[in-house]
């Protein structure tokens, strides 16, 4: 079986993809800590050994992500950016125009070509706010475990907004809003809208039928739906979203 390894060794997490040219084959995540090739290669052997890839047989592996210059085993070193665009290419099958990426600490947006190329790409990471970062934050803020930002959002509860676009402003917003007695799903479909408008605003203008969306916080429906809201247009999830750019990785490596 001709299996490729793609690694994002990303901001907050380390994620590793062993893909054929069937798709992704196994994918698995660990949070970011020192010792990051270490990290890199538990995760490759722990897939090897769910797939029955004996551990002397040879995988090539491309990195990429912030860190992808610290892992120097690999046999190809990549840009996250192209990385990025090739894995939401292979995955729409060819269809992706337009997308939206939100990483641990930083929000991109991407416009490709009928051949996959990127024409435009605009990205925020300057700050935290509208990252996945942020959605840690505020989870801690409001005592809610992330996997629950979905169900709360649908919770009736007075509607607020969350104006600061500094991640620093926005979290003594929170505090203010929750001081005041504000229930929790009304700071978070607050803080879903303020990452649509700051996604959108990035973006500009939609001008494709679907905007492809992935990451980690591209998990949480009540962010899709918010998102939809403000670009009044489709919002497709990439399947296993968080593994978009490793998977990009694997595939810059296939024939």
């Amino acid at each position: 079986m001709p299996y490729k390894v793609g690694l994002d060794l990303g901001s907050t997490a380390i994620k590793c993809v062993i893909a054929d040219n069937d798709g992704i084959s196994w994918s698995g995540l660990v949070p970011t800590a020192p010792e990051q090739s270490s990290l890199a290669d538990g995760l490759m052997s722990k897939g090897r050994s769910e797939l029955g890839v004996p551990e002397g047989e040879i995988l090539p592996i491309c990195s990429t992500g912030y860190g992808k210059s610290l892992y120097k085993k690999a046999d190809k070193r990549m840009d996250e950016l192209s990385a990025n665009a090739l894995g939401l290419f292979k995955i729409s099958g060819g269809t992706a125009r337009q997308a939206i990426n939100i990483g641990g600490q930083d929000l991109k947006t991407l416009k490709l070509s009928e051949t996959g190329e990127v024409t435009d790409f605009r990205m925020n990471d300057k700050c935290a706010a509208g990252t996945g970062r942020f959605f840690e934050l505020a989870a801690r803020l409001l005592d809610v475990p992330l996997s629950k930002f979905q169900e709360l959002s649908k919770l009736p509860g007075e509607e607020v907004e969350l104006n600061s676009t500094c991640v620093v402003f926005a979290e003594s917003e929170i505090v203010s809003l929750l001081a005041r007695g504000v229930p929790p799903q009304s700071v978070i479909r607050a803080l879903h809208a303020s990452v649509a408008r700051r996604a959108a605003g990035l973006l500009g203008r939609v001008t494709a039928d679907t905007v492809w969306l992935d990451g980690g916080p591209a998990q949480n429906a009540g962010l899709v739906e918010a998102m939809e809201d403000e670009l009044m247009t489709e919002i497709k999830v990439v399947p296993k979203p968080q593994f978009t750019v490793a998977y990009g990785a694997a595939m810059s490596l296939m024939a």
